[in-house]
């Protein structure tokens, strides 16, 4: 059977196939420990769940508008402005089957073939696939470890060409847990000024997992100037634990929503009601209980983070933000070969992660460590008996 060139264009996402290779050794009797999803085991909280019980109840099964709910599109307007600094009319809010489908939307309604999308590695999985199966050149912005897994203004400046027509900027990112502060977007900042061409998404859906001090920075917010050509993402997935719900939310340009509503409104129409009803009250609910989940990430973060750095030939930063560590294991290279056979090796001792090169990177692996702590002590552990 033939396949489209745009689809022969992308790979499969590693991390969900590391996940499913999981899932089917578990299956088979095998005792795995998952560490490659990125996904909170928290519960949903019961506000949400009553909101979600209370519009069965009522009877909301329906189709809603292609852009989301104007009750939804509203609250969404108030997270953007409560929690990212960010004020916009619901005109300018886009409600999307999940945040990534946001991001696919955005992208294809506006990349044609020979443009070139700007992407800090190492990067989400889907950035590149989704720039790529548009037509698009993914240009690869490298980061390190003691740059703090961030961009300068000056690396911008010097990749920029008339070509350029995103720069796509993930904080708190996945996989490093990097955070940009102000200071930097605002640097950042300055040198997109100076090149009218280039659109941003900014990917905030990690913003209410930051465990330094202050709030939480965005482009959008710290250079209003620019808020015209960017787009932020959000949503309730990662702040909510609300995965199985796909809902993410977006604000922008009103013309970029309305072009992302078009394409939408062809590929799967509104997300789904029960959802939409869900998001409303995560938004405009209660938030207090994120205090304790940020303090229980952050418990767990620390413990990972110190738990890897006493295995020899593995280390890891602090993480700023999310739940992900990146970890590097350069020094086990001429050993295993490559990190995906240190993954493969892992995974045979009980432990699912994700190589570095899925997200652009080599020499090492992202671990979760949005997992209980029982588990996250048992993984290490395992860890560090496979690569003794």
């Amino acid at each position: 059977m033939k396949l489209s060139q745009a689809l022969l264009r992308i790979a499969p996402s590693q991390t969900t196939a590391m996940t499913d290779r999981a899932t089917e050794l578990r299956a088979a009797g095998r005792d795995v420990i998952s560490l490659s999803v990125g996904e909170p085991d928290f519960d949903t909280p019961a506000h949400v769940l009553a909101a979600a019980k209370a519009a069965l109840d009522a009877g909301e099964t329906r189709y809603t508008p292609v852009a989301g709910t104007m009750a939804l599109r509203e609250a969404a307007a108030l997270h953007f402005a409560r929690d990212l600094g960010i004020v916009v009319p619901p005109s300018q809010v886009i409600v999307s089957a999940g945040g990534k489908q946001a991001i696919f939307h955005a992208l294809l309604a506006t990349l044609d073939p020979g443009d070139e999308v700007l992407i800090p590695s190492p990067w989400w999985v889907s950035y590149p696939e989704i720039v790529r199966f548009a037509g698009a050149e993914a240009v690869d912005l490298p980061t390190t470890a003691a740059g703090g897994f961030r961009i300068t203004a000056q690396q911008l400046e010097a990749v920029i060409t008339p070509r350029t027509r995103w720069l796509l900027l993930n904080s708190p990112g996945n996989p490093t847990g990097a955070t940009y502060p102000a200071e930097e977007l605002r640097a950042l900042g300055k040198v997109l000024a100076r090149h009218p061409q280039v659109l941003v998404m900014s990917d905030d859906i990690y913003a209410p997992l930051r465990y330094g001090a202050g709030a939480h920075a965005t482009l959008a917010a710290e250079c209003p100037d620019l808020a015209g050509r960017v787009l932020t993402v959000s949503g309730v997935s990662k702040s909510h634990a609300m995965t199985g719900f796909r809902i993410g939310v977006s604000a922008g340009p009103e013309w970029l929503i309305k072009a992302m509503a078009r394409l939408q409104s062809h590929s799967s129409g509104n997300p789904a009601s029960i959802s939409q009803a869900a998001a409303v009250a995560a938004f405009t609910g209660p938030q207090d209980f994120l205090l304790d989940w940020r303090e229980r990430f952050r418990a767990r973060r620390d413990m990972v983070v110190g738990a890897i750095n006493a295995i020899p030939g593995l280390s890891t930063p602090v993480p700023d933000g999310a739940f992900y560590c990146m970890v590097d294991a350069a020094p086990l290279m001429a050993r295993f070969g490559d990190d995906e056979a240190l993954c493969l090796h892992l995974l045979e001792h009980g432990v699912a992660v994700v190589p570095a090169t899925a997200f652009g990177g080599r020499d090492g692996f992202r671990i979760s460590f949005a997992a209980d702590e029982a588990r996250l002590s048992e993984a290490v552990r395992r860890i560090a008996e496979a690569v003794q």
